[in-house]
């Protein structure tokens, strides 16, 4: 087969494609927000369309490409595997990568003894699930309003992005309690059932940086009755933050902590679960439950190896220190700017994980436009400013969730000066415009009409733009 061949003759039908066989709504949306690009190439932090048009890439995946595009040294060891011929995936077999991994995952995780390898994310957090379960003896987990930890069943009953859930039930009988909020942790622990806490130290939907001391206080509560702090670093895992995980400036030790994305280098999905040894133990507790929780794909010697080479990149190239040099930079120069535009509300965040949130005006002036937009859907307007970004500069960027005035970025790990400069200088430019008056805000208006009749040719008839369901115009910031 011939793929460059099969792409170059075919790739120009891919949003036909997806609109006749896959997702008929992704085409629709990518059409009424003008991100319809034929993008034929990526490398580093940029991607490059079919014009020959180069794009920063501030989103990198939803956090997958945490060394960039095609990093070479991820490519090579991959080359090498499929060169190897291995006898992969026999079922009947202790096989050396996942292992090997294991062990250098394990090296920045002392207090942590085992890891259990799945395929993504979410099958990362439904393993962490069942082992708070097992290992506890109870049923219920407790998740925090507005948390992010997938899409398939048992994830999506701690999910607490409603915008997600609709439709599915019913779903586990889980808890959710306010993020930050001590006292309601507090009550749900003395009913007694509680196997665990699930929790991300920064979550996805608006950049919510866990409170000083939320984490640590909570494991101690936890500890005290009996349940267990399950910290979910899909997302904030491998250096995003500036630790190599994100519970590290908290000073807590987490009982079980799912991680995915960054692991892949790009290339190949994996999950992965680390837990102690005690709940391993809980769980493969015989001969007999020895393929009690598996997974058929679980520990191919393709993932394993884009993971031992990410590690690898991470270690020699000081990928950690570096994300959180370039992030204190990125972020603070951004901050600089809150006293200068009133529709700025605050910058925050960790390392390369950084919110950019958006507020009322105080003046007459622009407040009409603002309404406007709140009228039509919150969240538009951080919407309008990712679009300006991606017309005017080039550079992807999303919004953090749906109905949030938030911008959240996840670039590369290896975005250097250059790539902060450019972003900023775009930003500015952005929010000058934004503050002149409604023209930015027109634009973004006309952009969706004209998408919208692209998007909706091919079925004939009309859908307003914004009506509430997952996957519409501002829901698009999802995490996974």
């Amino acid at each position: 087969m011939d793929i460059a061949r099969l792409l170059a003759e075919r790739g120009g039908e891919r949003y036909d494609l997806h609109r006749r066989h896959g997702n008929p709504q992704l085409p629709r949306m990518l059409h009424a927000i003008g991100f319809d690009r034929q993008y034929v190439r990526g490398t580093g932090c940029y991607l490059y369309d079919d014009e020959g048009h180069e794009y920063l890439d501030m989103l990198a995946g939803f956090g997958v490409f945490a060394l960039g595009r095609s990093h070479p040294t991820v490519r090579d060891a991959l080359h090498q595997v499929l060169d190897l011929e291995l006898a992969d995936l026999t079922q009947f077999d202790a096989p050396p990568l996942a292992g090997l991994l294991a062990e250098r995952l394990l090296a920045h995780t002392p207090h942590l003894d085992r890891v259990y390898f799945g395929n993504s994310g979410t099958e990362a957090v439904e393993a962490a699930l069942k082992f708070a379960r097992r290992a506890t003896g109870r049923p219920r987990i407790l998740y925090c309003d507005h948390a992010f930890h997938g899409l398939t069943v048992g994830s999506l009953s701690v999910n607490g992005a409603r915008e997600f859930r609709g439709g599915f039930g019913p779903l586990l009988a889980d808890t959710r309690i306010p993020f930050g909020d001590l006292g309601a942790l507090r009550r749900e622990l003395r009913r007694g059932d509680v196997a665990a806490l699930i929790v991300e130290p920064i979550q996805g939907k608006g950049v919510a940086v866990a409170p000083e001391g939320y984490l640590a206080s909570a494991q101690a509560l936890l500890h005290e009755h009996g349940s267990l702090l399950v910290a979910d670093e899909v997302q904030t895992g491998l250096g995003r933050t500036g630790e190599f995980f994100a519970y590290q400036h908290d000073g807590v030790q987490p009982d079980l902590v799912p991680t995915a994305k960054a692991l892949s280098g790009g290339y190949i999905p994996i999950g992965a679960t680390l837990g102690r040894g005690w709940i391993f133990d809980k769980v493969y507790s015989s001969i007999d439950r020895v393929l009690v929780h598996d997974s058929t794909f679980g520990s191919n010697a393709q993932a394993m190896t884009a993971g031992l080479a990410t590690l690898e990149v991470f270690e020699r190239e000081g990928i950690v220190a570096h994300a959180r040099e370039v992030g204190d930079e990125l972020r603070g120069r951004l901050a600089q700017l809150v006293g200068r535009y009133e529709m700025l509300r605050e910058v925050r965040g960790r390392g390369l994980m950084i919110g950019i949130e958006f507020g009322r005006p105080s003046s007459l002036r622009l407040r009409a436009s603002w309404t406007a937009l709140q009228t039509a859907r919150k969240g538009l307007f951080a919407q309008t400013i990712v679009h300006a970004l991606f017309h005017r500069h080039r550079i992807l960027t999303q919004v953090s969730g749906d109905h949030v005035e938030v911008i959240k970025l996840i670039p590369p790990l290896i975005i250097g000066p250059a790539e902060v400069d450019r972003f900023v200088a775009a930003f500015v430019d952005v929010m000058e415009e934004a503050h002149r008056g409604t023209k930015l805000i027109q634009g973004f208006g006309r952009s969706l009409i004209a998408g919208r009749d692209v998007a909706l040719r091919p079925r004939g008839r009309r859908v307003t733009i914004g009506a509430g369901e997952p996957g519409t115009l501002s829901s698009v910031g999802r995490d996974r």
